[in-house]
């Protein structure tokens, strides 16, 4: 599928535009100076409309080839705040500290905890390990699954400590935003927040694979839109 047909401007351009957004801690009119001293004259609007765009092709060009986790997982959540209020996304990571999923929800309640561990659970299999909070919605809904057969009992354990892990990954997602403007709307900040986590989890996965030639945001988008 050509993804960037009827645009008004070269895919290598749109790229660089929401590669770099997703990449940095930059705002739209940061990318529209970025492009000016290239000689690329573009509204700051437009950045705006391709990063809302391409943040969910992405997401779903990335879950199309996932590749194996590793069995011990490790679920939470953090706050990003949309038109002044709290939403919450969802993160998931394995031992490895890279990205299994995440999903943005309105509410941090059973039943946001519920899909997001159903969809985990069925995408990726059943864990030896799953390491949670001790949040009561979270536990409800681990209980629930746990007696729907999704996984065993023994395998949930409750650790702050274990969840370390998780907690520091929250980090990049949460710098990335000290720049650019407030969500406006779930739609937004979910879409934003697609390709926020998918370079982040392409990054992840580069850096483990010891890559001599570097990370390159536009290169791996490019693979991710070829594969």
């Amino acid at each position: 599928m050509n993804h960037f047909k009827g645009r008004h401007f070269q895919k290598d351009i749109i790229l660089v535009a929401v590669g770099y957004y997703f990449r940095f801690s930059l705002s739209y009119r940061d990318i529209v100076e970025l492009l000016r001293d290239r000689g690329i004259t573009v509204h700051h609007t437009t950045v705006m409309r391709w990063v809302h765009h391409y943040g969910p092709i992405f997401k779903a060009l990335w879950r199309r080839h996932q590749t194996a986790h590793a069995k011990s997982w490790r679920i939470d959540e953090t706050y990003i705040r949309v038109k002044g209020r709290w939403a919450y996304l969802y993160r998931a990571i394995d031992s490895n500290g890279l990205t299994m999923d995440f999903e943005l929800r309105k509410h941090r309640d059973y039943t946001a905890s519920y899909h997001f561990l159903k969809r985990l659970l069925t995408t990726n299999g059943r864990p030896d390990r799953l390491v949670t909070d001790q949040y009561r919605a979270t536990l409800k809904a681990v209980k629930h699954l746990i007696k729907q057969d999704y996984f065993s009992k023994s395998a949930h354990q409750c650790s702050k400590y274990r969840n370390n892990l998780i907690e520091q990954d929250h980090r990049f997602i949460k710098r990335h935003r000290v720049r650019s403007a407030s969500f406006q709307s779930i739609r937004t900040a979910s879409a934003t927040l697609s390709g926020v986590e998918i370079v982040h989890a392409i990054r992840k996965r580069t850096r483990r694979e010891l890559s001599l030639i570097g990370f390159s945001v536009v290169d791996e988008l490019e693979a991710l839109l070829a594969a």
